[in-house]
């Protein structure tokens, strides 16, 4: 049961293309995980982040998109995605994911973390702790042969042991010429449907997982996401690779 969308399936010389990208994505990735502290404002981390993309050749390819203005997206604690860095300092225990696309000689590489800012809560702890298993069982899913589906059947059933929601309205999605392109890669859905995986593609996998109900509100900007019931969320991503041995994930360091 697939979409009957063309997806498509990258050549090693473009998948090298991609792993470019992938690598200056995990080199900064690396380089926040230094800066993330008390004090520190997310503004300050997104101008950060741009300098280190563009001193490499590379784009903050979210810079434009869909009239977005910064090369980062930066969500604090209840903020699930897509928040607006701003001038306000993170405190010690918060959580914030940075979430960014790096565009490279005209191929993409996605990815997000969650950050714990000094020393945080156990069940803060806990959550991106489960956040991160969650992406992993998804990866572990990325192989010929397999859908769509069994990415968020596992994802779902990760966050199910830890007692986590699980948000539905953004996932992953297929990555390369462009941010986004098919398929779409949920975070909710059951295994054997969706898109059939092939050798040569590549996507991202994305869960966003909450603590309590993963209902959520927008705001006024247009952007920012958070969690209607005030839960605080956790994200993790990778860009992965299809392959005939598994997984590959390319923006692993």
């Amino acid at each position: 049961m697939g979409s009957g969308v063309k997806i498509p399936t990258r050549t090693a010389a473009e998948l090298e293309g991609i792993r470019a990208a992938a690598r200056v994505a995990a080199g900064l990735r690396k380089a926040l995980r230094r800066l993330v502290a008390p004090g520190v404002t997310t503004m300050e981390l997104n101008d950060f982040a741009d300098r280190y993309m563009r001193e490499r050749g590379a784009v903050p390819a979210q810079v434009g998109y869909r009239g977005y203005p910064y090369a980062i997206c930066a969500a604090v604690n209840e903020v699930i995605c897509h928040g607006m860095p701003d001038g306000r300092a993170l405190r010690e225990g918060d959580l914030v994911t940075l979430d960014f696309v790096v565009e490279l000689d005209g191929w993409h590489a996605d990815t997000a973390y969650t950050y714990a800012v000094g020393r945080v809560s156990e069940e803060a702890e806990r959550l991106r702790k489960a956040a991160y298993a969650a992406m992993m069982k998804g990866i572990a899913q990325v192989r010929p042969g397999r859908r769509t589906g069994d990415i968020a059947d596992a994802i779902m059933r990760t966050a199910a042991e830890g007692g986590y929601g699980v948000v539905a309205e953004f996932g992953g999605h297929g990555i390369g010429r462009r941010m986004h392109e098919p398929p779409e890669v949920p975070s909710i859905g059951k295994a054997g449907r969706g898109s059939m995986l092939k050798a040569g593609m590549v996507l991202t996998v994305e869960p966003m997982l909450t603590i309590g109900s993963p209902e959520i509100e927008i705001a006024q900007d247009g952007w920012t996401v958070s969690a209607k019931k005030g839960g605080w969320a956790a994200q993790f991503e990778h860009t992965v690779a299809v392959s005939a041995e598994g997984p590959v994930i390319l923006t692993r360091l």
